[in-house]
């Protein structure tokens, strides 16, 4: 029995010790919904600087329920995801833990990062207006409440106003002027409307370049991608027959959202979780991102893409993406009020 006891002893001991070299290994276990395109140069480079191998999963959809049926058993130790909306999910959902990094909190303005630490920012997109050049006069848009006057009756080019990008915008609204301004401006937008809602980005600047209507909703970078497509040229074109408008700029300023990452709840490789978050921060990383997605850096002073550069500089909404991911759910209840994709 003794001799069972010490065997059983020494395999438990030896179980331990193979658990905790595991989660001490240079090593974290990464999953993203962003591209391979974007995050493998990223991945590659902070492996180099740090010596600490990832472990990257991709999934274009489906990371919050995953991590949700994994629960503290997960795999994962990090996650890099795009809009508020999807990183307010995740802390809500109890997967995400809370850290504090000095580091972060340097290099993250305070507005884009969770005031617990339950998600922290790194790329910056803004919502826009492309306007065509030449059907649109200079001083007749200039911000997102002329999306719903009068005198854009017919002229207007919208995705599905349940896509999150438009939710957030509305969320934004909500946040800065209450639910009832919201709410008329949404139907407001919608009476304005030239075709039922549809879709991309991408084909709502096509949707102005052919006549359809005479400005759109659009993020920013979609505009950098168009304007260097050489497998498809046509997007060029679609490109060069409109100008972004950043909207609200002698008020509030434009809405933007954030890509962002944050530390899973049951992570066993914590501290080379919260190294990667702070390399994505950094200058090298901020850099990767603006060259490859046309995006802003979220650090203060990185330089930008010169497409990005060359659409001047704007005032940035600075309200705490927080309390704008908060209103979310009215925004796309208010989206169901008034009918917007019908």
């Amino acid at each position: 029995m003794l001799k069972y006891s010490r065997v059983l002893g020494a395999i438990v001991g030896a179980v331990a010790l193979s658990t905790a070299a595991a989660a001490s290994a240079a090593e974290v276990n990464l999953y993203s919904e962003r591209q391979p395109f974007l995050t493998d140069p990223l991945m590659e480079a902070f492996t180099k600087q740090t010596g600490i191998k990832v472990n990257l999963v991709y999934m274009k959809k489906g990371m919050l329920e995953r991590l949700k049926n994994e629960g503290l058993s997960s795999p994962a130790d990090a996650i890099l995801t795009a809009d508020i909306g999807n990183l307010h999910n995740h802390a809500l959902a109890g997967v995400l833990q809370s850290v504090s990094s000095s580091t972060l909190n340097s290099n993250i303005p305070p507005q884009y990062r969770h005031p617990d630490g339950l998600w922290y920012g790194l790329t910056v997109r803004a919502r826009v207006i492309f306007v065509h050049k030449d059907r649109v006069k200079p001083g007749e848009i200039e911000t997102y409440e002329d999306l719903a006057s009068p005198h854009m009756k017919g002229r207007v080019c919208t995705r599905s106003g349940k896509h999150y990008y438009n939710v957030s915008l509305l969320a934004s609204i909500v946040e800065a002027k209450g639910k009832a301004a919201a709410t008329t401006w949404a139907q407001g937008l919608k009476n304005n409307l030239a075709r039922k809602p549809q879709g991309n980005d991408r084909a709502q600047a096509k949707a102005v370049y052919s006549g359809e209507c005479d400005v759109a909703l659009a993020n920013t970078y979609y505009m950098g991608k168009m304007v260097t497509n050489e497998k498809k040229p046509e997007q060029k074109k679609w490109a060069a027959a409109v100008r972004i408008i950043f909207p609200n700029q002698s008020n509030r300023g434009a809405h933007v959202n954030i890509s962002g990452a944050g530390i899973a709840k049951g992570a066993k490789n914590k501290e080379n979780a919260i190294k990667l978050l702070e390399f994505l921060s950094g200058d090298e990383a901020q850099q990767i991102y603006a060259e490859r997605n046309f995006e802003y850096p979220v650090k203060p002073g990185v330089p930008l893409h010169p497409v990005v550069a060359s659409w001047g500089k704007f005032k940035a909404d600075d309200v705490f993406l927080a309390r704008v991911a908060e209103k979310r759910i009215l925004a796309s209840k208010i989206m169901d009020e008034v009918a917007y994709n019908e």
